[in-house]
């Protein structure tokens, strides 16, 4: 099976007044179809901008970054925004909803992006929500929604549009323990029933009892990498 993400080499240096902050340090890395992994890590050892490198959200100092059989660091800034949108849901910590926008209006907001018509993104919204179990919050704002109803409305929002991949930055970071359980097999059983790719960045243990997979980074280096086999 060939891998859905790739980073070669991969190497990020941060430069901040002449000063220069290596946040990855030549990382080797293959994520496979189907996938349910994290990449572990203090804060610090690189595990966010890992993630915003694999989604052509940021670029390498040095290094290749691939989706699929197309390699994302060589594309133009329209280009890698177009795989951003077409290809790949974000989930991040502080959720970034939309305040004017209600749950559902949050949730095709990507779909209304790639110009799907209303009618069909509000349906594919909607179903996304129903997934997460918050339908009957579709028309609230985010200011009437609590951190773990946020947070699910921002899964929904990213899968609502059928990614190939879902990048998690922290996604359970803000919430309780039992809300963070709860999301954590919500996506679970999504990347059971539809085959969606998840790669979480994370140091909370309740993620990481769940997962197929544990990359460990450190001082931007992977230091392990473990199949755990959860179920």
């Amino acid at each position: 099976m060939k891998p859905i993400l790739r980073a070669v080499r991969l190497t990020k240096v941060y430069d901040s007044d002449g000063v220069e902050t290596p946040a990855l340090r030549g990382v080797d890395l293959e994520v496979l179809p189907g996938e349910f992994a994290a990449v572990a890590g203090p804060s610090g050892s690189g595990k966010s901008t890992l993630l915003h490198l694999l989604g052509c959200l940021d670029e390498p100092t040095s290094g290749e970054t691939w989706l699929g059989q197309r390699r994302t660091d060589q594309l133009s800034p329209k280009a890698r925004a177009h795989v951003r949108l077409r290809e790949i849901g974000f989930v991040f910590q502080a959720y970034n909803l939309i305040p004017v926008m209600t749950a559902l209006e949050n949730a095709a907001f990507v779909l209304e992006l790639q110009g799907v018509p209303k009618k069909e993104r509000q349906e594919k919204a909607m179903a996304a929500l129903e997934a997460l179990g918050i339908a009957d919050l579709a028309h609230r704002r985010p200011n009437r929604l609590s951190g773990g109803q946020q947070q699910r409305v921002a899964v929904a929002r990213a899968l609502a549009a059928e990614p190939r991949v879902v990048l998690a930055d922290e996604p359970t970071a803000n919430l309780d323990s039992k809300t963070g359980l709860a999301l954590i097999e919500l996506m679970k059983k999504l990347n059971e029933e539809r085959g969606i790719t998840f790669l979480f960045s994370t140091h909370d243990p309740r993620l990481l009892e769940h997962v197929q997979r544990i990359i460990r980074l450190e001082d931007g280096r992977i230091v392990s990498d473990e199949r755990v086999g959860a179920a």
